[in-house]
């Protein structure tokens, strides 16, 4: 081997060499050291709001099995809501107290949603200016009995006009139901079965009447069930002609073998 390359090897090593000792005496000189900080959370203040212990349809009754005293984020309070400093003896007072809109599991306690316990449940539910109306139905007429309690519906009336032909209309679009009523059915095998027979419906006062000749009329009323989609939409909408003639004054009804004939009050006289 050549002397120069004999010499250039040497240096490496022992450059090599120098660098290994200096590293391993900043490492012994200089310690690392790890310094943890705290980080320090505020908490929102916190109050007690009275919520459902569960899912309330509407017609239930509240009591110490129903509701519960929740904490919630006082700055998540909003008006309406009952809270332990307002009325700490809120569960013993809304004891019986009726429920008028649904109320979900760990939803707070609205006032507007339920009604007094010594309120009567239909006339607690039905809102200022309704009225509430009872109409027949079956499985046929009532959606294969999949209506339940806050849909919404059209009535259309089946009749024969004088020349017997069929005839199909909306009485009512768009009508909130507010309750079905229910009967045990047993089937031939033995299994039983739930079926509405009486639908009571949200009517406003002209809603009420126009019904109540259309039941006289129709040969059938159906009810037909509408998407949760629509629950915006106009539900004023009626068959006026069932009201009054067609001057728009107020007429008399008479009713002849399912044909309507308006007569005026002065023309009923004669």
């Amino acid at each position: 081997m050549k002397p120069v390359r004999i010499i250039i090897l040497a240096v490496a090593v022992v450059s090599a060499g120098v660098a290994g000792l200096l590293a391993l005496q900043l490492a012994r000189g200089n310690k690392i050291r790890v310094t943890q900080t705290e980080t320090v959370v505020e908490r929102d203040p916190s109050i007690k709001v009275l919520t459902a212990k569960e899912s309330l349809p509407i017609g239930s009754r509240l009591n110490d099995d129903t509701l519960q005293w929740s904490p919630w984020p006082k700055s998540a309070v909003v008006e309406g809501v009952i809270t332990a400093d307002d009325r700490p003896d809120a569960i013993e007072k809304l004891n019986g107290a009726i429920v008028r809109m649904p109320i979900f599991n760990g939803e707070p306690i609205r006032q507007e949603k339920i009604a007094d316990a010594n309120s009567k449940i239909m006339s607690s539910l039905l809102p200022s200016g309704k009225r509430a109306v009872a109409t027949e139905i079956s499985v046929a007429t009532g959606a294969g009995g999949f209506i339940l309690p806050n849909d919404r519906v059209d009535v259309i009336m089946v009749r024969r006009d004088t020349n017997g032909t069929f005839l199909t209309e909306n009485v009512l679009n768009n009508v909130r139901v507010l309750a079905i009523d229910q009967q045990i059915k047993e089937a031939e095998d033995g299994s039983k079965t739930v079926l509405g027979t009486t639908a009571t419906l949200e009517l406003t006062p002209d809603q009420a009447k126009v019904i109540t000749v259309a039941q006289q009329v129709a040969d059938r009323l159906t009810l037909a069930l509408r998407s949760v989609a629509d629950a915006q939409e106009t539900d004023t909408e009626t068959a006026d002609y069932l009201l009054s003639g067609s001057s728009g004054q107020p007429a008399i009804q008479v009713i002849k073998t399912g044909a309507i004939v308006n007569a005026t009050p002065a023309a009923a006289e004669k």
